[in-house]
C-alpha cells in the first residue's frame, strides 16, 4: 500500500530540479500532485507525463509566488482538481551571486519576495485548507547555518525559512499540522549545471558520503517528512548533505 495514497499535494517551482523530483516520489508514493510553476508550462507537463506514465496522478498549475494575487489561485485549483490539501512543499525560490560589492536593492527584492515572503503566503493560504494531519514543507539550505558571503541574501533568506518553519509548527501544531524543513546540501540540477562543474570537486571533497546529492536524495526525505513515519517531527530542519558542511 502506498504511505500517501488519498493525500493530495501541492510542490511548488516543481518542475524541475529539486522541486520535480518532489513532485515525482510524492506521486509514486499515491499522492495526486499540483505540479506548480511560475514559467515553463513545458517542463511542467514533462513533470505531469512522467507521473502520469508511472501510474500516478498531476495536474500542472502555473503561479508566480512573488505575486501574492496567484497564490489563491494555487490553493484553489488543488482543492478543485482533486478535493482537498493534505501537503504543501515549499521548494519554489531563486539563487544569485550577489557580494556585498554587488548585491543591490532589487536582488534583495527578488530573493525575500520569493523565498520568504512567498513561502510564508503560500503556507497562509494552505493553512486555510490543510487537513488535521497535514504537513508543510520547506526546503531550506545548509547555508542557513554556514553561510558563504558570496551570496548574502541568499543565505539570509533561507536563516529566515528556518525560523519559519519553528514558528509555523507552533502555531498550526494545535491543528495536528507538522511544519518540518529540509536542508540540502550541494545537490546536482538544471539550475546549477555551470556552476556544478566548477565546483563540484571542492565541495564534494567537503562531503564525507563523498558525491554530489541528486534531487531523489531530498526527495526521499521529503516523503518521509510527510508521511506518517514522522509523525512526531515537526518544527526541526534536516540536513540532507551527505555530511556536508558548507
Amino acid at each position: 500500500m502506498h504511505k500517501l495514497s488519498g493525500k493530495v499535494a501541492i510542490v511548488t517551482g516543481a518542475s524541475k530540479g529539486i522541486g520535480a523530483g518532489i513532485a515525482e516520489r510524492l506521486a509514486a508514493d499515491g499522492a495526486a500532485v499540483i505540479v506548480n510553476y511560475a514559467h515553463s508550462q513545458a517542463d511542467a507537463d514533462a513533470v505531469v507525463q512522467r507521473i502520469a506514465a508511472a501510474g500516478g496522478k498531476a495536474f500542472a498549475v502555473k503561479a508566480d509566488i512573488a505575486k501574492p494575487a496567484e497564490i489563491q489561485p494555487l490553493i484553489d485549483a488543488a482543492v478543485s482538481q482533486f478535493g482537498r490539501l493534505d501537503i504543501l512543499v515549499n521548494n519554489a525560490g531563486v539563487y544569485k551571486i550577489d557580494s556585498l560589492d554587488t548585491l543591490t536593492a532589487e536582488s534583495f527584492d527578488e530573493h525575500f519576495n520569493i523565498n520568504v515572503r512567498g513561502l510564508l503566503l503560500v503556507t497562509q493560504a494552505a493553512a486555510r485548507v490543510l487537513a488535521a494531519g497535514g504537513a508543510v514543507v520547506n526546503i531550506s539550505s545548509g547555508v542557513a547555518k554556514s553561510p558563504y558571503p558570496s551570496v548574502h541574501v541568499y543565505c539570509a533568506t533561507k536563516g529566515a525559512v528556518d525560523v519559519l518553519t519553528r514558528s509555523l509548527a507552533m502555531e498550526l501544531g494545535p491543528r495536528n499540522i507538522r511544519v518540518v524543513g529540509i536542508a540540502p546540501g550541494f545537490v546536482a540540477t538544471e539550475g546549477n549545471a555551470a556552476s556544478a562543474a566548477a565546483m563540484a570537486d571542492y565541495l564534494v571533497g567537503k562531503t564525507p558520503l563523498g558525491r554530489v546529492g541528486q534531487p531523489r536524495d531530498i526527495a526521499a526525505t521529503v516523503a518521509y517528512a510527510v508521511s506518517d513515519d514522522a509523525a512526531w517531527v515537526t518544527g526541526a530542519t534536516i540536513d540532507v548533505a551527505g555530511g556536508l558542511v558548507f
